[in-house]
């Protein structure tokens, strides 16, 4: 037996560990903010108090983190994963905050009874996993990939194409006038150039950080050409104190709370998704304990953030491609970059300076690391078998497209209730449903008893690549 430290577990000095973590905070930072900066305007709260929600928000994705790759008895999967608040949750909210007798309270409480629910439903989820056969498996990772693309797209393009604005007091979607600039996407050209040079010509740990120095070089770039602005910097205090329940007592109502559990388990499946992902890049077996341990973190982490003020938590899936980049496994590097975020939770100016880098510097590396998982999931998919098995194909090609389908056509389900929202808004979730259900139909149930045995194997080749 070989005492042999796994890579995950490998502990590398401290300022490769900063500079790594660093690296993963800057992957995660906007879509980390994202979410308590849409309820809070959606709710009209002022300024300060969606500050609060912000710092609250970082924090919370700090202790999240920490829980997942530590780990403690029976939490958390210990491998590289970074937390962050999942979008799955955003429409549900906005339908509560909109709602006079929910309000912020009431979401506070819908995501503590998540929460719990998720602690409780984790090992049951994670019986799941004989039906995710390589087959499934690839096709998930694949879309996972095609899915983050969307948003590594729009990052290089400054944004979202259409922004909600207030016009002569009509609240509407308007064009996003900064959309597709081309200063914006020359920097956004520039810091994907940069980083593949930095892959191809680098060495060691120059490459392990090209996305970081790839974000920094562009961050500078933007500066020159006055893309990058500092007010907010100035503005934002050194420091501030997240501390529970700051809004009042959470409140409990039925639907709601059943609303959010639906979430929960889109969120627990998502999840699946990333971690059997995870264990192939990282080539470490992720069987059912291990699984278990990871959807209970999500329930803790969605926990927590019902205390502290935010709201559910999942395993952030772009920062799965940046593990895919650097080829860095160590889980104690987002661990380091669950202490910054936790930091940054604590000094808001800090927070403000990384917010500050532009969308279009973050677009760059994201079309690197978004690639990068679908191309995981190729990768898994070519050593499925479908030169004697002509079914695989039906499964690949079917579940991809209706994974494809919130992409493609965001208001194809529009007509279907709206209860069934926060299930049809997701391509990822979709995409499983479906491949699970055509493996089952076309190679049986019995095809998918020996997934953990694949997944070891899978893991075990991946070591010697």
């Amino acid at each position: 037996m070989s005492d042999k430290i796994h890579p995950v577990d490998e502990m590398l000095p401290v300022p490769k560990l900063l500079a790594l973590g660093l690296q993963h905070v800057l992957v995660m930072y906007a879509g980390a903010v994202a979410v308590p900066l849409i309820i809070g305007r959606a709710l009209k709260l002022p300024p300060e108090d969606v500050a609060f929600l912000i710092s609250a928000d970082l924090f919370a994705c700090g202790l999240a983190t920490l829980v997942q790759c530590i780990g403690f008895p029976g939490v958390g999967i210990r491998l590289p994963v970074m937390m962050g608040v999942t979008f799955a949750s955003v429409g549900p909210m906005l339908s509560m905050a909109t709602s006079p007798e929910v309000g912020l309270l009431g979401i506070y409480g819908s995501v503590i009874a998540a929460g719990i629910f998720g602690i409780i439903v984790a090992p049951f989820v994670s019986r799941l996993l004989p039906l995710f056969p390589p087959v499934v498996t690839g096709t998930i990772i694949l879309i996972i990939g095609i899915s983050l693309m969307r948003v590594g797209i729009n990052w290089a393009g400054g944004g979202l194409p259409t922004i909600n604005k207030i016009v002569d007091g009509v609240q509407g979607a308007f064009p996003n006038p900064n959309y597709g600039q081309l200063q914006g996407l020359g920097i956004a050209l520039f810091v994907l150039l940069f980083i593949l040079g930095l892959i191809k010509w680098g060495a060691g740990f120059v490459a392990n950080v090209s996305v970081l120095l790839g974000i920094v070089a562009g961050t500078m770039l933007a500066t020159v050409l006055g893309v990058m602005h500092f007010e907010k910097v100035a503005a934002a205090p050194w420091g501030a104190l997240v501390f529970p329940f700051k809004f009042g007592i959470p409140q409990f109502h039925t639907v709601p709370i059943i609303t959010m559990c639906i979430v929960m388990i889109v969120v627990m499946i998502e999840s699946l998704g990333m971690f059997l992902a995870l264990g192939e890049m990282t080539g470490k077996p992720v069987d059912r304990e291990a699984l278990s341990r990871g959807l209970r973190a999500d329930g803790v982490g969605t926990l927590l953030g019902g205390i502290f003020n935010t709201f559910p938590y999942t395993s952030f899936s772009q920062n799965v491609g940046l593990v895919s980049v650097t080829g860095v496994r160590s889980r104690w590097v987002t661990i380091t970059g669950g202490v910054i975020m936790l930091l940054l939770g604590l000094l808001p100016k800090m927070a403000a300076l990384v917010e500050a880098v532009p969308q279009v510097v973050l677009g760059g590396a994201g079309l690197v690391m978004f690639g990068m998982v679908a191309a995981t999931g190729a990768r898994i998919l070519a050593n499925v078998d479908f030169k004697t098995n002509r079914f695989n194909l039906f499964i690949v090609a079917i579940s991809v497209g209706f994974g494809l389908i919130p992409l493609a056509a965001p208001g194809f389900f529009h007509n279907l209730p709206r209860e069934l929202q926060p299930l049809l808004d997701s391509g990822i979730l979709l995409c499983a449903i479906v491949a699970v259900l055509l493996n089952a139909f076309f190679n049986g149930l019995g095809s998918g008893k020996t997934a953990e045995a694949d997944a070891a194997s899978a893991a075990s080749s991946a070591q010697h690549v």
